[in-house]
């Protein structure tokens, strides 16, 4: 009786390999199929994803932002900077700036796709508020190039009358876009539905970063040479403010709120918070070395900023103004977008 027993205990050797072996295939399943569908979004959670392109090894990290942890790494063209995703999140759209064109990748697929040459140099990238256009400022051309993403072909191209165009952002309701003159120490402002350049306003030295309210009332515009915030009236086209920032201010990111404004100071590493009722930095938040391009989570409570020489984003807890963990990312990260 005993002995019967013992038997019937011992599984089958078909019986054992399927208990061992098929925990393994659905490890393996998981741990390869999961990034694949993450690179467009987190099925499980349904968080939204973080863009970073990484300059220094010509890959992009994403990460998912409710865990803070890297779910997949893209490949990015050969030096990727400007980002912008596709409404339909199928296409991301890298400016590759050795190679003088923007480069496209399937979130599907995670590979490299077609590419749309828009001449030398270019560098920041936005998408328009309906998902239609992408704009890419491109240096060497002192132009706007716009491509069409329901056919992703080059459309048309805005010139522009300052030097070395760093950024292209679009205005929340689409009407404008604001340009940041690198070297020429204004912001080009386009109206877009004309196609044309219509206003120009001088800044500080070196403009870089641009931000706007909410509804598309005001732009914020750091300068990195003078170590300033401007802040434009979108109506008059007349500087409303100045704000003193830290040491190379770059980067400009706004809270969904419009209550406040975020700026990187690369020189200082920190992110000085801006707000918006008294136009005066009211804190500032330690993060990485060279701090860069900034993007905030679609609710506002997180803000992630890319550091450029710590190859890593520093996560910040915007309502209590504290950081909260740096993720290691690629190298040289140049911004991150959040969609």
């Amino acid at each position: 009786m005993t002995a019967r027993a013992h038997l019937v205990a011992v599984p089958a050797p078909l019986a054992l390999v399927r208990a061992v072996v098929t925990p393994l295939l659905m490890l393996l399943i998981a741990l390869f199929a999961t990034p694949w569908a993450a690179a467009q979004v987190n099925t499980k959670t349904g968080a939204a994803l973080a863009y970073v392109p990484n300059e220094g090894s010509a890959t992009i990290s994403v990460i998912d932002t409710l865990t803070d942890q890297v779910i997949a790494e893209l490949p990015g063209g050969s030096k990727p900077r400007g980002l912008a995703v596709g409404a339909d999140r199928r296409w991301l759209y890298v400016s590759d700036q050795p190679n003088n064109r923007l480069q496209l990748v399937d979130l599907k697929t995670r590979t490299l796709g077609s590419t749309i040459a828009l001449g030398e140099s270019p560098e920041g990238v936005s998408i328009s508020p309906d998902g239609r256009w992408v704009a890419a400022a491109v240096e060497g051309k002192n132009e706007i190039a716009v491509t069409d993403t329901r056919n992703n072909a080059l459309t048309f191209s805005i010139k522009v009358h300052g030097k070395n165009p760093e950024h292209a952002v679009f205005s929340p309701n689409g009407k404008l876009l604001f340009v940041s003159a690198e070297e020429g120490e204004a912001v080009d402002i386009i109206d877009f539905g004309a196609r044309k350049q219509v206003a120009q306003v001088a800044v500080g030295a070196r403009p870089r970063g641009i931000g706007f309210l909410p509804d598309s009332s005001r732009a914020y515009v750091a300068t990195e040479n003078a170590n300033e915030v401007f802040v434009i009236d979108t109506t008059r086209f007349a500087i409303l403010a100045r704000i003193k920032a830290g040491l190379r201010a770059n980067g400009i990111a706004v809270h969904p709120n419009g209550r406040e404004v975020y700026v990187s100071n690369g020189g200082d590493a920190n992110v000085a918070v801006i707000d918006t009722a008294s136009n005066q930095v009211v804190t500032t938040i330690p993060v990485g070395q060279r701090p860069w391009n900034m993007a905030l989570t679609p609710d506002g409570k997180k803000l992630y900023v890319a550091n450029g020489r710590s190859n890593s984003v520093s996560v910040i807890d915007t309502e209590n103004h504290t950081r909260l963990r740096d993720v290691a990312v690629g190298k040289l990260p140049w911004g991150v977008i959040i969609k």
